[in-house]
C-alpha cells in the first residue's frame, strides 16, 4: 500500500486575538500537513524531531492519537522544541514571533524506507536549511530512487529573505528532484518582486520540474504544465484563522492524488477534470481549517463529498 512521508519542523503554536491567548496547538508546516492525511485515513508517516521537554511529550502523544506513525521520529535532549507566538489581526491572518535554535543534524536520522509511488512531501525552512542540507538531500534521493512522488513545497518566509542568494542553489536543486512544486504568489513576491503565476513558471520553475501549483490567497489557483495553464477560482468563506491554510491544501491535494491513485508518470497526462478534482481536494481541506482556531483538519471531517 502506498504511504505518505512528511518531513519537517515542529513547533509549539500559541495563538493570540486582541493580545490575549485563546489556544495552544501543535504545529509546523509538514506536521500540519500530516496529521490531516493521518485523520483522513491515510497511511502517514512524520520524518522529524522534537525535544525531549514537555512540549515535545506532547508533540509526540498529539502524533499518535491522529493515527500517524512515528517510526522516523525522534526525541533529543539536545534540543529545545520550538514555540511560535501567532497573533491574529482584523482578517485572522497571522503575525509570527519565533522561539527556536538553530536546527541541528541529527546523528539518530534514519533514511526512510520508500517503495514505489510513496509520496513525500517537504517545505518550509528546514528544506532549504544549510546545517540539515545533507539530510535533506538523502531523504530526496532515498524517494528518487524508490520512484516516489515527490511534493515540494516552497513555503518562503519574509525572515529569511537576505539568506536567498545562498538559498537558491538548494530551493533549486529540491525543485530539480520534485514532481510537484507549489508555491504561493506571496511567496515569490518575496524572493523575486514577481506574482503572475506564468511567469513564476517560465523563469523560475520550468526550468526544473515540469508541474507547478500557485495559489493566490482568494484569487485563482493556476496549475501551469508545459504549454498550457489551468485556472481554478476560489469560493469565498468566512475564516476564524488562516494559520495552516497552505499546509492544508498540500494534505487536501496529496489525499487526492492517494484517493485517485495518481502516481507521477500520470501527471502530465491528467485532463483538466481531473486537476480540478484533486484541486477541490485541496481547497476543501484548507476551507476547514480556516474555520477553526486548529491547523488540521476536523478529525470527524465528511470526506465523501469528494
Amino acid at each position: 500500500m502506498r504511504k505518505v512521508i512528511c518531513t519537517g519542523e515542529t513547533i509549539l503554536d500559541i495563538l493570540f486575538k486582541n493580545n490575549q491567548p485563546i489556544a495552544a496547538v501543535p504545529g509546523g508546516s509538514s506536521f500540519n500537513c500530516i496529521i490531516s492525511l493521518g485523520r483522513a485515513g491515510v497511511p502517514a508517516y512524520f520524518l522529524g524531531e522534537t525535544g525531549e521537554d514537555a512540549v515535545g511529550a506532547q508533540i509526540a502523544a498529539f502524533l499518535k492519537e491522529n493515527h500517524v506513525h512515528t517510526d522516523y521520529f525522534t526525541t533529543r535532549k539536545d534540543v529545545r522544541t520550538a514555540v511560535s507566538l501567532a497573533y491574529l489581526n482584523e482578517n485572522n491572518d497571522a503575525q509570527y514571533v519565533f522561539y527556536k535554535e538553530v536546527p541541528k543534524p541529527n546523528d539518530h536520522f534514519c533514511t526512510p524506507d520508500f517503495q514505489a509511488q510513496d509520496i513525500l512531501v517537504l517545505g518550509s525552512y528546514n528544506a532549504i536549511c544549510p546545517t540539515l542540507r545533507g539530510q535533506v538531500k538523502r531523504i530526496l534521493q532515498a524517494a528518487v530512487d524508490a520512484q516516489g512522488l515527490v511534493y515540494y513545497d516552497i513555503n518562503f518566509r519574509k525572515t529569511h529573505r537576505h539568506e536567498l542568494d545562498s538559498l537558491t542553489p538548494s530551493i533549486q536543486e529540491n525543485c530539480g528532484m520534485a514532481d510537484i512544486v507549489r508555491g504561493s504568489a506571496d511567496d515569490f513576491e518575496i524572493m523575486y518582486g514577481i506574482r503572475e503565476a506564468e511567469k513564476i513558471y517560465q523563469e523560475k520553475i520550468a526550468p526544473f520540474c515540469p508541474v507547478f501549483i500557485c495559489t493566490n490567497a482568494d484569487q485563482n489557483l493556476k496549475i501551469c504544465l508545459p504549454g498550457k495553464v489551468y485556472s481554478f477560482p476560489i469560493s469565498p468563506i468566512k475564516t476564524v484563522s488562516t494559520i495552516g491554510a497552505g499546509d492544508n491544501f498540500n494534505a487536501g491535494f496529496v489525499y487526492g492524488l492517494m484517493r485517485y491513485d495518481i502516481r507521477k508518470e500520470d501527471l502530465l497526462r491528467l485532463d483538466e477534470k481531473m486537476w480540478q478534482k484533486l484541486v477541490n481536494c485541496g481547497l476543501y481541506f484548507a476551507a476547514n481549517v480556516c474555520q477553526s482556531i486548529h491547523n488540521s483538519i476536523d478529525p470527524n471531517l465528511d470526506l465523501s463529498c469528494l
